[in-house]
């Protein structure tokens, strides 16, 4: 991962940060590295998990686990989470996925969870596939991209179940800020 992937991924993370809630239950779908949960390590947050396609074995620690695999599939029946977290995930899902989210979501969230959901402006893969030819961001899965409309993303989201509490564009107006609260 070069210097702009990681300035680009603790930006998102920043953003996010103040919508994750002390001693919240963390699902961090697309976790990759687990650098939400350390950049989270302040808060405290408690028995999360991350999980991640890209994982090749499953990593134990202290206060987060980190799972191979796909949401919700991959993910441990019985669990449930105060917060479930996609950063830069929606949209490399293939539309029949997100069409499952809300009731996968619905799921395995509690009462008042949040979801907290990071998308790009399509237009930012043109700058990405740039950024990629000249060798400035290893970028990750760019492939997967299909254009998604930060703009559809609510639409995901059942008005009777979900409410939404805050959406925001950051990084000049190319990335997107989404947190939806359940509603019981």
């Amino acid at each position: 991962m070069k210097f702009l992937d990681r300035f680009l991924r603790d930006w998102r993370i920043k953003m996010t940060k103040p919508y994750v809630r002390t001693h919240d239950k963390v699902l961090d779908v697309g976790c990759f590295d687990a650098t939400l949960f350390k950049k989270l390590s302040t808060k405290p947050i408690t028995e999360s998990i991350g999980l991640d396609p890209l994982l090749k074995e499953t990593i134990q620690t202290k206060y987060y686990t980190l799972l191979p695999g796909k949401f919700p599939n991959d993910l441990p029946e019985d669990k449930t989470f105060n917060c479930i977290t996609m950063l830069a995930v929606l949209e490399h899902m293939p539309t029949a996925e997100q069409l499952q989210l809300n009731a996968n979501f619905y799921k395995y969230l509690e009462s008042k969870g949040r979801v907290i959901i990071t998308v790009p402006s399509p237009f930012v893969d043109h700058i990405l596939w740039v950024l990629s030819k000249l060798r400035l961001i290893d970028g990750m899965s760019l492939e997967e991209h299909y254009g998604f409309k930060a703009k559809d993303a609510p639409n995901l989201f059942h008005k009777t179940q979900f409410k939404l509490i805050k959406h925001k564009s950051f990084q000049l107006g190319l990335n997107n800020l989404f947190v939806f609260e359940k509603l019981m």
